[in-house]
């Protein structure tokens, strides 16, 4: 009896952290339909080859229709083989992707990732391109099925959309108004999560703060913070992205009261000048935002604080660019998300005047990010002497191998690379180091391990590694990295600069 080898599928993710955790419930999916994952660097060598896309930067479009390009002829020469777009860029050009296009099979939108298995099997029946984008949230995400890239850490999104109008973002004109999920809902997920073996979540919300504004409950977000505190075996809570409208002092004061909510704010900043950010549609001001930060502190002396700005915002003047300056001074980040702005089509600020030139972006970037290396490195600077307790990652540190090192992230979300001990260590685990250097970027613990604390994080890392080795070969696949809950990047670029 011949037996068909089961298809293979490829997802290739773009943007920001809700494409990243939407890519992860696409592998869960097509997982559940039967596929298997083609090996990592198959680049498109996949019975289905699926696009995750993002819309939020000026050549998005390009860089799309340049990849489906490169596959047109291998789609060509392997039959039954299908290409599939979805995410922000398929829910703003809908059917002209298919006419640029023709050898798209599937093009569906934010709202409806689950309909993907049933679109490709229809257009495989058809023999014809399925274009289904819902204008709506047809189902809460967080109720499909996941295929999680990390045994020990996940996402867990509690809301989705946006009810802001920055008006450089198109992501609320794709991703819809805030939808809050019930917060029994959220705390159920976490808890299978941490009866997995998970042992740190990131809170992930296109505005996490905001939650509580759908339900009518101005206090949702820090009452949500607390009950993580009360999740036995959960030991670290992280959460992306906050916005300084809604940041109040209730969640301060979970964050500093909740001992498993790390020392850690990732909160966007976007300009220092009040005129940029008034054009910017952001509703606070330089004041309001320093006052946060200066409270943040207040309450958590070693808080880690990170943000997003845009250089270049049309009608930027110098004077403005001095202001962002000043706020990354007084504000001192660790680290911070930098970008050039660029238009977005179908956003109010493309269309503005007094777009920039480019050379001017060009050195008002270059100043800020020497400006915010130094003050990076002065930061970490800080770090040396101290003793830390990491949580091992897997895969951070790309020259550990020859380094004989590895590499964990910090209460604060600091990466840190520290001597291999002895005793096994498995990602999850937990290690307590001395920091001896420190880097703009990173820190090092080049003396011995202070001490291993062996985890049901780690435990459950050993248990999917095995059963991944156990699998017959051809059936375990690799799958091109989209992502763990990773830490916020240090490189320039903040995905989406949705916040």
């Amino acid at each position: 009896m011949d037996v068909q080898a089961p298809k293979s599928y490829e997802i290739r993710t773009y943007g920001c952290q809700m494409n990243v955790h939407d890519s992860e419930r696409l592998s869960g999916l097509l997982e559940d339909a039967g596929y298997v994952r083609a090996p990592e660097g198959s680049d498109g060598d996949a019975d289905v080859v699926v696009f995750n896309t993002c819309a939020v930067r000026e050549n998005a479009d390009n860089r799309l229709y340049g990849n489906l390009g490169r596959l047109a002829p291998r789609k060509a020469s392997r039959p039954g083989m299908q290409i599939a777009v979805g995410g922000c860029l398929a829910q703003k050009d809908r059917d002209t992707i298919v006419k640029k296009a023709p050898w798209v099979d599937v093009v569906f939108g934010t709202h409806n990732i689950g309909k993907l298995p049933v679109l490709l099997e229809r257009a495989r029946v058809q023999e014809e391109a399925q274009v289904e984008i819902a204008e709506s949230l047809e189902a809460f995400p967080s109720t499909l099925p996941t295929r999680r890239e990390s045994a020990y850490a996940a996402w867990v999104s509690i809301s989705v959309g946006c009810n802001n109008t920055c008006t450089f973002c198109i992501v609320p004109a794709l991703r819809g108004k805030e939808k809050d999920r019930r917060t029994g809902d959220i705390l159920a997920e976490i808890e299978a999560l941490v009866d997995e073996g998970v042992s740190e979540i990131t809170l992930l919300g296109q505005n996490v703060n905001a939650y509580g504004s759908d339900i009518g409950d101005r206090e949702a977000f820090s009452k949500l913070l607390r009950a993580c505190g009360q999740i036995e075996g959960l030991e670290r809570v992280r959460f992306t992205s906050p916005h300084p409208r809604d940041f109040t002092d209730d969640v301060i004061a979970a964050m500093a009261e909740t001992p498993n909510v790390m020392p850690q704010l990732h909160m966007p900043l976007q300009s220092g000048s009040d005129p940029v950010l008034k054009a910017m549609r952001r509703s606070y001001r330089q004041e309001r935002y320093l006052g946060i930060i200066e409270k943040v502190r207040a309450a958590i002396p070693h808080a880690a604080i990170t943000t997003d700005i845009i250089v270049g915002f049309p009608g930027e003047t110098e004077e403005d660019f001095e202001q962002t300056l000043h706020v990354v001074r007084e504000a001192r980040f660790a680290q911070a998300f930098t970008f050039q702005y660029s238009k977005r089509p179908g956003t109010p600020a493309a269309t503005m005047e007094d777009q920039i030139p480019k050379q001017v972006v060009q050195a008002r970037y270059e100043r800020l990010v020497a400006l915010q290396e130094e003050i990076s490195w002065e930061e970490n600077k800080k770090q040396v002497g101290r003793t830390l307790e990491l949580m091992v990652a897997e895969g951070e540190g790309r020259k550990d191998g020859a380094t004989h090192r590895l590499s964990g992230r910090a209460a604060d979300n600091r990466l840190v690379h520290f001597t291999k001990p002895d005793q096994e260590v498995r990602p999850g685990d937990v290690v307590t180091v001395e920091i001896t250097y420190a880097a703009p970027h990173h820190l090092l613990a080049e003396g011995a391990v202070l001490d291993v604390r062996r985890t049901r994080a780690g435990d459950a890392w050993e248990k999917r590694t095995a059963e991944k080795a156990a699998k017959p070969a051809g059936v375990m696949l690799g799958l091109p990295k989209i992502g763990a809950p990773a830490p916020l990047p240090v490189a320039t670029g903040s995905g989406c600069g949705c916040d």
